[in-house]
């Protein structure tokens, strides 16, 4: 029988990093200072001609976190999970498969008959809490998926198996339920009021070993993971491993304000960067799961991207800020609305924009149904914009030699050429865009340009053809970065064009 501990592994590139999915518990604490700490020491007198030094107050002692683990470490739950995992079909002896010492081992008379699959266990392990008494729990989503049997064990060693109410792995939460009574609870908090350098605390079964306690501080907020678009997380120091995963972390005043998520980590455990789903967003999809058993988000159908500092400057923008529009979907309510690519949008409903990613969690918890104000800047200028926001849906590579590029496009260092109608068709371009057929030294390839880009916009105009780029690059402005649409594969992105030479 295998048994894992439940894990969500995504390898970056290079150093090979990884987000690991964890969790951990956090209970409340008030500061402590021990009664026989020493008094220290009154500092020396100074003389009239200097002036004793100005420090902030000195922290005398840490907190005490033993009446918090008392109080709620029993509404910590450990969450086993059973998988039936069906085998291969047997195939006859000597065929240099696995199953030739199981087939030596049958009666000859059964031996090189095929044998029926088989269901193999494998299990996993993960952690939740307790939100209601009647037996409700929160934990990851990850912890269980796909699973055929849950079983909640809590701190008195009584067993019950669970039924999964509801998972959204958008955000990675989910709801379970036990038939039970009077069960201990945690206390809920407001993530929001959570400040960067605050004492957490963590309770959860790392590598199974149940109730482990750990503690640290909050290291960053609202940070963005890759493919978690709709959750802003808490970034800690709390030591956090596998099986870990949908414990709570709580505050000093004993109050949940995350579930454990994701650790990042080169080896597969704790390296100090752990990530915890705010507990405002858990409670919002937890209360969707229970009224609907699935979760209802708002969508705009824009594609957007983060500002770099030189896209910023060929916007025209005095520093990198808000989601800058990459694509805007026909039909869609941000299409309706007015939206248009190359937008900015700096504002969504009063709440400011400063990253990219701060849009898609404000658009997704937005009802479906009513209207949003957009602030967006468009030619340097302020516009507003109203949306109708909707329920979200659960290119040829050319050859070419730099050097064989048109000398017209000498200046952006690369090799182009019109589109052919296929290609059009394929793309879903009813007119306009070149293909990119070489890269060569130059602003193209400082901005990041690859073969097989389609150039759509220098600026703001649309590419027409490689006559009318040639045209383009002949007056684009030499003092300024300028912003250059390209397609991408089934995506559209800008990328900053460095002010253009024309001596080629």
């Amino acid at each position: 029988m295998t048994i894992a501990r439940k894990t969500r592994i995504l390898l970056t590139t290079g150093a090979a990093a990884a987000i690991v999915a964890g969790a951990a518990a956090f209970l409340p604490t008030a500061w402590h200072s021990p009664a026989n700490a020493a008094t220290p020491p009154e500092p020396p007198a100074t003389s009239s001609r200097a002036a004793a030094p100005v420090s902030s107050p000195a922290i005398t002692g840490l907190p005490d976190f033993s009446p918090l683990v008392e109080r709620y470490g029993p509404a910590v739950v450990n969450i086993t999970v059973k998988q039936d995992v069906k085998t291969a079909m047997r195939g006859p002896p000597g065929m240099g498969g696995p199953d030739d010492d199981e087939q030596q081992a049958l009666p000859f008379f059964f031996r090189g008959l095929p044998m029926m699959p088989r269901r193999q266990p494998v299990m996993g392990e993960g952690s939740g809490f307790i939100i209601d008494s009647s037996g409700l729990i929160l934990t990851n989503a990850h912890v269980v998926d796909d699973a055929d049997r849950v079983t909640v064990k809590l701190t008195d060693k009584r067993e019950f198996t669970a039924k999964v109410l509801g998972k959204d792995r958008q955000t990675d939460v989910a709801v379970l339920k036990i038939e039970a009574k009077d069960l201990p609870t945690v206390v809920m908090g407001d993530s929001a009021d959570l400040k960067v350098g605050q004492w957490v605390l963590a309770i959860g079964s790392p590598f199974g070993f149940e109730n482990t306690v750990t503690a640290g501080i909050v290291s960053a907020k609202g940070r963005a993971l890759p493919d978690d678009t709709y959750v802003p997380f808490i970034q800690t120091d709390v030591a956090v491993n596998p099986g870990n995963s949908g414990g709570p972390l709580f505050n000093l005043q004993g109050q949940v304000v995350g579930i454990n998520s994701q650790i990042f980590s080169r080896t597969g455990g704790y390296e100090g960067l752990s990530f915890a789903i705010p507990i405002d967003v858990a409670l919002r999809v937890q209360r969707e799961l229970v009224a609907n058993g699935h979760v209802s988000r708002g969508w705009l159908g824009v594609g957007i991207q983060g500002m770099s500092r030189e896209l910023a400057a060929s916007f025209g923008l005095d520093q990198p800020r808000g989601a800058l529009v990459a694509s805007v979907q026909p039909d869609s309510p941000a299409a309706r609305a007015g939206l248009k690519t190359g937008d900015v949008i700096v504002e969504y409903d009063g709440q400011a924009i400063s990253e990219a990613s701060d849009l898609p969690p404000l658009v997704g918890a937005t009802a479906v149904g009513s209207s949003a104000k957009l602030k967006v800047l468009r030619d340097g200028k302020e516009k507003l914009l109203s949306a109708r926001v909707e329920q979200l849906a659960d290119a040829d590579t050319g050859t070419g030699k730099p050097d064989a590029a048109d000398k017209s496009h000498a200046s952006l260092g690369v090799a182009v050429a019109d589109l052919s109608p296929e290609q059009r068709a394929r793309l879903g371009l009813d007119a306009g865009g070149v293909v990119v057929t070489a890269v060569g030294d130059g602003p193209a390839a400082d901005a990041g340009i690859r073969p097989g880009d389609v150039l759509l916009r220098l600026g703001q105009t649309e590419i027409r053809d490689t006559r009318q780029l040639r045209q383009l690059v002949a007056k684009a402005p030499a003092d300024k970065p300028i912003p250059i649409l390209v397609r991408r594969g089934e995506s559209t992105l800008f990328l900053a064009l460095e002010p253009l030479s024309r001596n080629g």
